[in-house]
């Protein structure tokens, strides 16, 4: 049980709570209201084992890095309290999950399976040779709303690739914030990042420019889409959040504080847009 707490507590199952509402955001935008039960439980199974294994991933080609960063030194697997074959058995696992749920929705989603298996395992790679990391880590949170909205609905449309591109420079935004607390150490061994590359000041203001971006995306998904008005609702929170976080931005002086403001804001903003999304249809009906 002690490994268990220390597995989950490594891959902050937590931040499930970024990628699943949207992934029922794309699945409700292509059901135009309330899809079955058995496409929600599998698309729920389907983020879950992508998320295990991309955070499992992570953790286990990212060891000998947090080993060295005082910051996450003291990780289960970084310090060696969690045997790194633990981290192998979860991506195994995850993947494992990813797959059956994608054979249990439709045809079209085993097709994209293998683009979406690769970049959920190995986009922390890529901080080894670029500073688009940020984008990977986007995108492979990005095809679950698309992955959902094709799961109901058996096809690509304008609005699912939207919402993809939404989440993308979303989580892009927000996770280059995140990178602003390792900037010292990411110059000092040449780990790249858009910070380390183009310095803090660049990536307050393009956090805050790609969620901008994030929100015109989601305006136009729902302007082709036609959701209920209570959809714009939730633009307008999206837009209220991105002004927010101008304002932190701006203001802080201390990174760690503004992350955890940035993650809780967050995270309550991807339940929200499930929310407005979801009445948007219902309402309508």
């Amino acid at each position: 049980m002690n490994a268990v707490k220390l597995f989950l507590r490594d891959i902050r199952v937590e931040h499930t709570l970024f990628a699943l509402p949207f992934a029922y955001v794309g699945a409700v935008m292509a059901a135009r209201g309330l899809p079955h039960w058995w496409q929600l439980t599998w698309i729920t199974l389907a983020v879950i084992g992508a998320r295990t294994a991309a955070m499992a991933a992570n953790r286990y080609f990212d060891r000998d890095i947090d080993a060295a960063n005082p910051r996450t030194a003291r990780r289960a697997l970084a310090s060696g309290t969690l045997a790194p074959a633990a981290m192998l058995w979860a991506i195994g696992a995850g993947l494992a999950l990813l797959v059956l749920s994608a054979a249990m929705l439709n045809p079209l989603c085993v097709k994209l399976l293998p683009l979406a298996a690769l970049g959920a395992v190995g986009y922390p790679l890529c901080k080894r040779f670029t500073w688009l990391v940020h984008f990977v880590l986007g995108a492979v949170d990005g095809f679950a709303p698309l992955g959902a909205y094709i799961a109901v609905a058996g096809t690509v449309t304008v609005p699912a690739l939207l919402l993809f591109a939404a989440v993308t420079v979303w989580v892009a935004g927000f996770d280059i914030l995140y990178a602003l607390m390792d900037v010292r150490f990411d110059v000092a061994n040449n780990v790249r990042s858009f910070p380390q590359r183009f310095g803090e000041r660049s990536a307050r203001s393009w956090s805050v420019a790609l969620h901008v971006l994030m929100t015109l995306a989601l305006l136009g998904a729902g302007l082709i889409a036609h959701p209920g008005p209570l959809y714009y609702a939730g633009v307008a929170l999206a837009l209220a959040v991105t002004l927010y976080e101008e304002r932190l931005i701006a203001l802080a002086t201390d990174v760690f504080a503004l992350n955890e403001r940035v993650f809780l804001t967050n995270m309550g903003f991807s339940v929200a847009f499930l929310g407005t999304t979801l009445a948007s249809y219902v309402v309508a009906q």
